[in-house]
């Protein structure tokens, strides 16, 4: 079948999440750069597709091709491996300790920014012509995004913190789904529509990814946009990381894990021995030591 059962899909993503923490320094900020930088680019064609249409739902419908073809290539983002590796820390995989999911993430972080932050200076030249005229239509838009964001929530005190961090919950909730929907499938048209969903829900509905933030933000910094790096980092990244990470693992990671990765939930979930034949477990008690 083309199609992974959720049983079967838990230690694939627990697999996945062991191979990411155990990659080198080299391949893990090599994958994440160019996850970052993928990424970036999509959010950049999001934001050009919806300025010259007027149309934001055409942006988000497109804005998932960037994610497709990351995931297709191998590459990391920050967002994924807040539920990959902490669940192959959970199944006690060898090698896999708090430490090593901790340095990852940290890699990946800087990996996933250095990415962004150049297609960042590189789309601010397009837009502008090198910085030899006013930005365009789209390099205003971006800059205005950036003081939405920032100063936007500022302006509500503890309740725009507050709603900042939830963004961040949803949107990484959508996103892991994306990344997990690419284990659900075998076949490559198969991964890129259960990627697609969720990833096109979180971009239209303004979610706060802190990956697609390493680009847009910046970019408004290069583009005129009126905040400043502090507003950048409270009021939007940092919330952003730690509402992302909550997100992902509370919401997609440990369902998953507790309901059909845990060896008694696949116990639970394995059919009944018939009568008079012994179990695996059976079995296992009568062998002698």
């Amino acid at each position: 079948m083309s199609y992974v059962k959720p049983a079967e899909l838990v230690p694939t993503i627990v697999d996945a999440g062991a191979s990411k923490v155990l990659l080198s320094t080299r391949d893990t900020l090599v994958r994440s750069t160019m996850g970052g930088a993928i990424l970036a680019i999509a959010a950049a064609f999001a934001v050009t597709v919806t300025v010259t249409t007027g149309h934001a739902i055409l942006g988000a419908v497109l804005f998932p091709v960037g994610f497709i073809l990351l995931y297709l290539l191998g590459y990391d983002l920050l967002t994924g491996m807040f539920v990959l590796g902490p669940l192959a820390w959970l199944a006690r995989r060898p090698g896999i300790t708090v430490r090593g999911v901790l340095r990852n993430w940290g890699l990946v972080f800087v990996g996933n920014f250095l990415g962004a932050f150049a297609v960042a200076v590189m789309m601010a030249v397009v837009v502008t012509y090198g910085f030899d005229t006013a930005p365009n239509e789209v390099g205003q838009a971006i800059g205005h995004i950036g003081e939405g964001r920032t100063v936007g929530y500022a302006e509500h005190g503890a309740s725009g913190m507050l709603t900042l961090f939830v963004r961040g919950m949803l949107c990484n909730w959508m996103v892991s789904l994306g990344v997990i929907g690419a284990m659900v499938a075998k076949d490559v048209p198969g991964k890129a529509i259960a990627m697609w969903m969720p990833v096109m829900l979180f971009f239209f509905m303004a979610f706060e990814h802190s990956i697609v933030n390493m680009f847009l933000f910046p970019s408004g910094l290069l583009l005129g946009g009126e905040f400043t790096i502090l507003d950048y980092l409270v009021w939007n990244e940092i919330p952003t990381v730690l509402g992302n990470l909550v997100g992902g693992l509370l919401l997609t990671g440990l369902p998953l894990y507790l309901t059909h990765g845990r060896p008694a939930a696949r116990r639970d979930a394995r059919p009944a021995a018939p009568a008079g034949e012994p179990t695996a477990e059976r079995e296992l008690v009568s062998e002698p030591a």
